[in-house]
């Protein structure tokens, strides 16, 4: 559910989140939390290598078991959490031998809702099975590309793959892009879709939550000077000046493809995703 705001600032004015009263009001498991060291988009010789990161809040990283490979296993939902990492929120699960562990959290499961990891499961939200076995038409997420290798596709807030079919061996699924995609169907995936749907309506309201989230501010290529991008210069606001879409080093970017011709994947793709 969506949250808004009176507007008694500028800030607040257009200012939305998403409720939280869903999730479990308790202290992550600390064996599943980890520090992640803070780049600011640099790499090993401090250069920036992905603009416009750096700063934000302190966070610690949860392990996710993307794999969930404990086969004919059950699973209780003993909390719901948020995860400052993702878009999705996440679910601690304790399996039937007793140990611990962070999925992401699928829509609909609820704290106490016991969830079955087998080849073949009953037909419910976050059960997790074999591909081959899921009945076409249903909705899925984690799902594997390369078998035992854990969920890889279908991940962030909202996100899920329908089931178009099985066949030699492969299943097809399409992509909520519109890709047409083929999977071994001896994979997993978990039914449903995952959790927090509503978070692209969220709208931060002001630059400082930007900054909170460690985005740093984006400056337009046409304010610039010529020597600093090749839309910059001019008097006022002007033409783009170039024939075609450039980025700040000067490399096309629109209508460009960007995906490797070479890439050994690109077989399994039956379509790709249709223009906007």
């Amino acid at each position: 559910m969506i949250k808004s705001y009176s507007p008694t600032s500028p800030s607040r004015r257009h200012l939305t989140n998403i409720h939280y009263g869903e999730l479990s009001k308790v202290k992550p498991h600390k064996p599943l939390l980890r520090k992640l060291k803070e780049h600011a988009g640099r790499n090993s010789a401090g250069r920036i290598t992905m603009r416009h990161q750096g700063g934000g809040n302190k966070r610690r990283y949860r392990v996710i078991d993307f794999k969930q490979n404990k086969i004919n296993q059950s699973a209780r939902v003993e909390t719901l959490e948020y995860d400052p990492y993702r878009t999705a929120f996440i679910a601690k699960i304790v399996y039937s031998d007793g140990s611990r562990a962070y999925i992401l959290a699928p829509h609909g499961v609820k704290q106490g809702d016991v969830l079955a990891i087998a080849p073949a499961a009953p037909f419910k939200p976050g059960n997790r099975m074999q591909l081959k076995n899921i009945p076409i038409g249903y909705q899925i997420h984690n799902i594997e590309l390369n078998v035992g290798k854990g969920g890889q596709m279908a991940r962030s807030a909202g996100s899920y793959a329908e089931v178009l079919g099985n066949a030699q061996g492969y299943t097809d699924i399409k992509m909520s892009s519109g890709e047409l995609r083929r999977v071994s169907s001896e994979g997993y995936a978990s039914l449903g879709q995952v959790s927090n749907p509503e978070h692209n309506l969220v709208n931060l309201g002001k630059a400082g939550r930007s900054r909170w989230l460690g985005v740093r501010p984006t400056v337009r290529g046409s304010v610039m000077n010529p020597v600093d991008h090749p839309y910059g210069g001019g008097e006022g606001r002007t033409q783009r000046g170039t024939r075609k879409p450039k980025t700040l080093w000067g490399k096309i970017t629109g209508g460009h493809r960007t995906r490797d011709p070479k890439r050994r994947s690109s077989k399994f793709i039956t379509k790709r995703r249709p223009k906007r």
